[in-house]
């Protein structure tokens, strides 16, 4: 089978993609209060410094995943063991992000609509499109890229030109504003969702021109940084910090706010179509770490041969994993604080550490 490759334009609108995500939907930072769009940006010279690690791993280990370097740097009898343990926190981080996006369609126009029914054509619209390749979803997303920017741009220029902005409720910024900001960046901005970048571990191999990798991912980041620090920020101010922390999709109430003139108004589509795109590559980006992982682990030729049975576990964890999306909210805060990190910062850092010593004192046979 002819080896499958990914752009560099493609590997880029991926990540940015991947990192708008559900994180430009839902609120983030809340530790932070008014000054969530300061945490976002305190965030991301530690998201860099993440993704340089993982790169730094990639370059060391062009042709490995991470379940692969991790069984050669820490030996099979403890890689294989750590690595098997990504699988399942990936397949529910994706079931987590096909939950707020059911959740968030329920709630907006299809509230007649089983959120099975829901779920499952965007799990059956994933399956499908991994099980055409890397190469062909990464060239979906370069298409899709261009569509989420314009998108943007009309939602955030509407609402400027509706007059809602009050920069009001971004200042003052006192010294206790600062220190919230920084407790809520690290770790929790720190890796919901610079860390999740994790995923793109298994992408990275795939990448045609390896030698651009670091400066293309970087360049990613602080794109997708600055985009969601000047989202969350417009809807701060036009919500008040207030009815930001208790609504439940910021971006939605913000946007149906919006009336310039009695004739731009109900642009709640665009915020849906946002949420859907975001969710969908996400979670394909999810469901692709898992399964290539799953099939490194068990020796599966084809990565392919295992999209449905991945794609039907996320599915139905989807919606037994909580019983209604304050649990689901409540959950995802445990999630967070103790699984999260550990995969994305902890275990990518350690071998970084171990690989370095092991390479310095010729370690390795």
């Amino acid at each position: 089978m002819k080896k499958e490759i990914i752009g560099p334009s493609q590997m880029f609108a991926m990540i940015v993609l991947f990192e708008m995500g559900t994180a430009i939907v839902i609120p983030i930072g809340l530790e932070s209060g008014h000054a969530v769009w300061l945490s976002i940006l305190m965030a991301l010279p530690g998201g860099v410094l993440l993704y340089l690690i993982y790169n730094d791993l990639y370059r060391q280990f062009p042709n490995l995943i991470i379940s692969g370097y991790t069984r050669k740097i820490l030996g099979k009898y403890i890689g294989w063991p750590l690595s098997l343990l990504y699988i399942p926190v990936l397949m529910f981080n994706g079931s987590r992000n096909l939950r707020e996006a059911g959740d968030l369609l329920i709630s907006a126009s299809y509230d007649r609509t089983p959120i099975l029914i829901i779920n499952s054509i965007m799990i059956i619209a994933v399956m499908y499109i991994l099980n055409k390749g890397i190469e062909v979803f990464a060239r979906t997303a370069e298409i899709y890229f261009w569509i989420m920017m314009i998108m943007g741009l009309v939602c955030n220029g509407v609402v400027i030109m509706a007059g809602l902005v009050d920069f009001k409720n971004l200042f003052p910024l006192h010294y206790k504003d600062w220190m919230d900001a920084l407790t809520s960046a690290y770790p929790n901005i720190w890796i919901f969702p610079f860390g999740e970048l994790v995923c793109f571990t298994t992408v990275l191999p795939y990448l045609k021109k390896s030698g651009i990798s670091g400066k293309m991912g970087v360049t990613a980041i602080i794109l997708s940084g600055f985009l969601l620090c000047f989202t969350h920020a417009i809807e701060i101010s036009v919500l008040g910090m207030d009815i930001y922390s208790r609504a439940a999709f910021p971006i939605y109430t913000t946007i149906t706010l919006v009336n310039v003139a009695n004739f731009i108004q109900r642009l709640d589509a665009l915020v849906i179509l946002t949420l859907i795109i975001g969710v969908f590559f996400k979670m394909s980006i999810y469901c692709f770490a898992a399964t290539v992982i799953t099939a490194d682990l068990f020796k599966v030729k084809d990565y392919r041969r295992l999209v449905v049975p991945v794609g039907v576990i996320v599915l139905f964890t989807s919606f037994i994993s909580a019983e209604n999306y304050i649990s689901h909210l409540n959950e995802g805060k445990v999630f967070l604080k103790y699984f999260l990190p550990a995969i994305c910062a902890v275990v990518p850092i350690l071998l970084f550490l171990v690989h370095r010593i092991r390479k310095r004192f010729g370690l390795y046979r």
